[in-house]
């Protein structure tokens, strides 16, 4: 019966050291549902609803991660939007290094394709590096980028953008003049709420920001998402 006890105790240890092991984040980042906790969180990483078609090395959980810096940023464009009955959707935040060399691994496999009709039908997968699609570091993996979209607070429903998140392909362009209006005035709420709140875009995708002057600018890490 002791060595019954023992082992309980044992097994209920490990698994409540391993608990709070998951959750010791690096200094100055958080789970920015503990600064946001009515934000829509839906890391494509984790699923296999993305460019790859499967689940990313290193996205253990639908857990959103950022430096505390951006993610106080964040919860401003949330107060800001919700004020119109609107609502922050987030796609990726912090992205482990690892998740990166997965993408690259993959890109070199030119026969897998299973999701190109929908992330890339117009380029050539041999071509994902030399149009800067796919590279060897990301500014995802320093903590102050997210992806991101605007959704209706009623029905979750997200604002037409004019093109799907992850798009590789001019469509995805900020300034891409091909799209209606309603598209247009949706891609500039989001560009203007978030550039307000010291979010830079990068012009070739909608869905992409970056603190300014981010705490860690030259630091890549490399911790799970877990």
């Amino acid at each position: 019966m002791k060595n019954k006890t023992l082992i309980i105790l044992v097994v209920f240890g490990l698994l409540f050291f391993g608990f709070y092991q998951k959750q010791d984040l690096p200094k100055s980042f958080v789970y920015v549902k503990s600064v946001i906790p009515d934000l829509e969180v839906e890391l494509r990483y984790y699923g296999t609803n993305n460019f790859v078609g499967d689940t990313i090395d290193g996205y253990n959980s639908n857990k959103l991660i950022l430096t505390k810096a951006a993610a106080e940023k964040l919860k401003l464009v949330q107060d800001e939007l919700q004020e119109q009955n609107l609502c922050l959707k987030v796609f990726d935040g912090y992205r482990p290094q690892q998740a990166v060399n997965h993408f690259v691994s993959w890109a070199r496999v030119l026969n897998d394709t299973v999701n190109k009709s929908v992330f890339y039908p117009e380029v050539k997968k041999r071509n994902l590096f030399k149009e800067g699609y796919i590279a060897s570091k990301s500014g995802h993996s320093r903590g102050s980028t997210v992806d991101l979209t605007i959704i209706n607070g009623n029905t979750g429903e997200s604002l037409d953008m004019g093109s799907p998140f992850d798009f590789f392909g001019e469509q995805s362009w900020v300034a891409y003049p091909n799209i209606t209006e309603q598209q247009k005035k949706n891609r500039q709420l989001l560009q203007s709420v978030m550039l307000k709140h010291n979010f830079r875009n990068y012009p070739k995708e909608w869905w992409h920001f970056t603190l300014r002057w981010e705490p860690f600018p030259k630091t890549y890490f490399d911790f799970e998402v877990e």
